[in-house]
């Protein structure tokens, strides 16, 4: 496979939600440990090198909405990707077609993990954006000109970052675009003991923007778990090929 395999790894209320108040009660706080121990703790689950979500959710995880601090006129820079650790051994993978995220490091910590940066750019990001990101030393690969070309930003993250496993981490239209795409081979969703009823909140999968259709995907169940504070964890194979049309 010239790409890694990817695991679509969430955290949900019972209603399937992936944000909302029901993640502050305790039901949902340990959902939340036992999310991150699935992935990322001292004995995880999953070997991933690196995680991927769009930009959406990095601002409002990492980069909190701030506006990358441009040049006016950069020199330009040299064509193609630019990959600042070929070596980091842990990545965190941002779809951002346009370019439009202020980071203001090459790396993020996410409670004990720490990661290095690679932006996943279109042709639609300018040159003013890929100095901006040379100068910090965040890695980017270009995949695709109006739209995010999946197929080659994936063997990109495996063929130059050697990254064989990687988690997707949502939103719910980039998970589901992900799956129309044929690019998400598990699902891996940890449900919390709780709801809210907040009919606004992202869900799991959704097509809004209209970035994905609403084909049917069908699921093989893989394993069923309780897990500490009530909360369930869920393993699906993801049925590409058997998929009514």
């Amino acid at each position: 496979m010239d790409r890694p395999y990817i695991f679509c790894h969430m955290m949900t209320s019972v209603d399937g939600k992936i944000m909302g108040k029901y993640m502050d009660t305790p039901e949902g706080e340990k959902a939340g440990e036992v999310f991150y121990d699935i992935a990322f703790g001292k004995a995880p689950y999953y070997r991933h090198q690196g995680w991927l979500s769009g930009r959406v959710t990095t601002d409002d995880n990492f980069t909190f909405y701030r506006k990358p601090a441009l040049e006016e006129n950069p020199p330009a820079v040299p064509e193609g990707d630019f990959v600042a650790e070929p070596d980091a051994g842990m990545y965190y993978v941002s779809v951002d077609p346009s370019g439009r995220l202020g980071w203001e490091s090459s790396t993020l910590t996410y409670v004990d993990t720490t990661a290095h940066v690679v932006e996943v750019l279109t042709g639609k990001a300018d040159n003013r954006y890929k100095a901006f990101l040379r100068k910090r030393g965040i890695s980017y690969i270009l995949a695709g000109e109006e739209s995010l070309d999946y197929a080659l930003a994936m063997q990109k993250l495996k063929s130059l970052f050697g990254i064989e496993t990687l988690m997707l981490g949502g939103g719910g239209v980039l998970n589901w675009s992900f799956i129309q795409a044929g690019m998400c081979d598990e699902l891996s969703v940890v449900v919390a003991a709780a709801a809210d009823g907040a009919s606004e909140t992202p869900a799991l999968f959704e097509t809004r923007g209209g970035l994905a259709e609403d084909k049917p995907v069908r699921f093989v169940l893989r394993g069923a778990e309780a897990r500490e504070g009530g909360c369930v964890w869920l393993r699906y194979a993801v049925l590409q090929d058997e998929n009514p049309g």
